[in-house]
């Protein structure tokens, strides 16, 4: 019997969770009666953070979970890559970068330095601002907001060149702080300010799309390999067909959820190209900096060249 169980971070509706459980059908139809799938779509439910989910699979709670790939960089530096302001300029050039060779690249990588198998890359989306004090449409527009940023030095860097004042947080404390005065602003892929409640909290919405963000599909390196090559070769190639599905999702995300945000309540600012290469202006000295300190083929790569 092959007990594998898959955590995650978010609802049961989100693209990340729905790719989950695809991952536990097609296992479930090559491994049949010999697997037994069970999917935590959300351990914040169970009082844990977010965070909590690599150290989760690392010391065999779980077999898998997906998360943000700035999660990773202490073990596969070169993942930070992924995490520079305006890398990413189209999605279908990223998504096939992701499945293709960059993919392939990070996958060895994680064997080499990681206590973890890296399955897939998954369509973490492109980040959008918001806020609940004013309307951006200028980086002169974020001096002072107090924002909660994701565990990534690059981007607090890079938000701090538009004038915000970051605060890395888990996503538990920003979600459970969300309605108090710790923070002000927030950015994330659009499916999450829906989908954890923050549109409800921050009426304005700029679609600046200033980062883009990959989340890394792991299983537990050891487990991995105890397991039977019929069950390594089933893992990886369901985890392809998985990883394909959530990269669909993904695509057509962004428009399904501006369809459900109300415009009585929210307000959805689309930049100009000149107020957008204002923002990219802004952030460039941070991009520069990492640029330099950084393999160019690692951007040859995930610009899917």
């Amino acid at each position: 019997m092959v007990n594998l169980k898959f955590g995650g971070y978010q609802k049961p509706a989100s693209i990340h969770n729905q790719a989950a459980a695809r991952f536990g059908e097609l296992l479930r139809a090559r491994l049949g009666n010999a697997l037994d799938f069970q999917l935590t779509g959300n351990v914040l439910d169970l009082g844990r953070k977010s965070g909590d989910l690599p150290l989760m699979v690392e010391s065999g709670e779980l077999a898998c979970c997906y998360i943000s790939t700035v999660r990773f960089t202490r073990w596969v530096p070169e993942l930070a890559v992924i995490d520079l302001p305006f890398v990413v300029k189209d999605r279908p050039s990223v998504q096939r970068a992701l499945q293709d060779g960059f993919g392939a690249y990070m996958k060895r990588r994680f064997k080499e330095a990681s206590p973890f198998r890296l399955l897939g890359l998954w369509d973490n989306g492109f980040r959008h601002l918001t806020n609940r004090v004013r309307p951006i449409h200028t980086p002169a527009d974020c001096q002072g907001l107090k924002m909660r940023t994701q565990m990534s030095a690059s981007h607090g860097e890079a938000l701090s060149a538009l004038g915000f004042v970051p605060i890395p947080a888990d996503v538990k404390e920003f979600v459970e702080q969300i309605g108090g005065d710790r923070f002000e602003a927030q950015d994330n892929p659009l499916t999450n300010t829906y989908n954890f409640g923050v549109h409800k909290f921050h009426r304005h919405i700029t679609l600046s799309g200033h980062f883009f963000g990959a989340s890394a599909m792991i299983v537990n390196a050891q487990r991995y390999a105890r397991q039977p090559v019929a069950v390594q070769n089933a893992l990886d190639e369901c985890a392809v067909e998985a990883t394909a599905y959530q990269h669909q999702l993904a695509a057509a995300e962004d428009d399904v959820i501006l369809r459900k945000i109300d415009p009585h309540e929210n307000e959805i600012v689309e930049l100009t190209d000149a107020e957008r290469a204002a923002f990219a202006q802004a952030m460039e000295p941070v991009l520069a900096k990492y640029r330099t300190a950084m393999d160019a083929s690692l951007f040859t790569m995930l610009a899917g060249a």
